[in-house]
């Protein structure tokens, strides 16, 4: 190299980074043909770590502080170039530097519903999402597993990475946790740690740390919701079967008044009646079977004294008619069974011969 040529050259001083905005985990410092000048000084800031790598093999690692550059605070380096305890030149290395704060609202979530196994239920399916913070625990490791050579390499990245291992590791998390899968909506916080817990060993082998995990919905398939909403509808009620039975019927009524269509009057008032006078005996009989259910020693429990049959209505066939209609929309419904169905449509059926 001529004197001029050396004259011309530019030396490094100082090597630091001024994080430019958010989203950015690794960065290079650009070096172009310049050299870093020997005693120089490098300046990692807080929430920051640099790497020195040299014709690909990473050197020194620094954490946050003023660090004078020589022998002594680069040994890897001076090791590798072969230097003399008293090297005074400058000398080329690339330096990278890696954003060690946490990255936090990641947003993580199933774009497709998921299949899982239950013990209950079989295969189901399920959406839910949330999201997770984490940060840069190990930069040589994430140098060498992720950003590798690149100038700069942000959070978006690396988020479909990320996402992907939350999907792959959300069916293992359930399974582990234990806990039903109709109860999963209401466990969201314990289902968050236990999938925290799972991704933590899969972060680590990125180089990354996952600091928190939240799971903010659980969305069950719309069957199993029904059967959420009356499992908590049941744990308000409690054991009084005769309530749930009064409640279900009051919720029928307006959905027979509105598909009632040109039936009379009178067919309609018959259907309601008839429909409100089946629900009670149902829920007497629910509650009479849960209370034996309960005694340690059931005593044969007395019939119940008969009382007086209401005198008989006369009705037309087209009273009937709607009857049959009506019991088969209760039928439809849920509310009366195949057996109970049959029972009063072989009644109805008398009347018309």
């Amino acid at each position: 190299m001529s004197f001029f040529d050396f004259i011309k050259k530019q030396f490094i001083d100082i090597i630091q980074w001024t994080e430019d905005g958010d989203g950015t985990l690794a960065w290079r410092f650009p070096m172009q043909d310049m050299e870093i000048q020997n005693g120089g000084q490098l300046v990692v800031r807080e929430s920051q770590m640099a790497v020195f790598v040299n014709e690909g093999k990473i050197a020194d690692v620094f954490g946050p502080g003023t660090h004078k550059l020589s022998t002594q605070t680069l040994p890897v380096l001076t090791y590798l170039k072969n230097w003399d305890k008293l090297f005074e030149s400058p000398f080329k290395s690339d330096v990278y530097f890696f954003s060690t704060r946490q990255q936090i609202d990641q947003k993580w979530g199933t774009p497709q519903p998921i299949t899982i196994r239950d013990k209950d239920f079989g295969m189901v399916r399920l959406r839910a999402f949330g999201n997770y913070a984490f940060r840069i625990a190990d930069p040589k490791l994430f140098h060498t597993e992720i950003s590798g050579t690149r100038d700069e390499y942000g959070v978006e990245d690396l988020d479909g990475q990320l996402r992907g291992l939350i999907l792959q590791n959300i069916s293992t998390a359930i399974a582990s946790s234990g806990i039903p899968f109709l109860d999963l909506a209401m466990n969201q916080m314990e289902f968050a740690k236990v999938l925290k817990n799972q991704m933590l060993p899969e972060m680590e082998k990125l180089g990354l740390k996952l600091e928190n995990m939240t799971v903010q919905n659980v969305s069950l398939p719309e069957e199993l919701q029904k059967i959420l909403d009356q499992k908590i509808g049941m744990g308000m009620i409690g054991n009084d079967m005769g309530k749930f039975m009064q409640y279900q019927t009051g919720q029928a009524i307006p959905v027979f008044a509105a598909n009632s269509g040109g039936g009379s009057v009178a067919g309609d008032a018959m259907g309601l009646g008839a429909g409100m006078a089946l629900g009670q005996i149902l829920a007497q009989n629910m509650q009479n079977g849960f209370q034996n259910h309960q005694q340690a020693a059931p005593a044969p429990v007395p019939a119940p004294a008969p009382t007086p049959a209401p005198a008989p209505v006369q009705q037309s066939a087209d009273d009937i008619i709607a009857m049959l209609e009506k019991i088969g929309n209760l039928k439809a419904k849920g509310i009366l069974s195949e057996e109970e169905f049959a029972i009063k449509k072989a009644e109805l059926l008398k009347k018309l011969g």
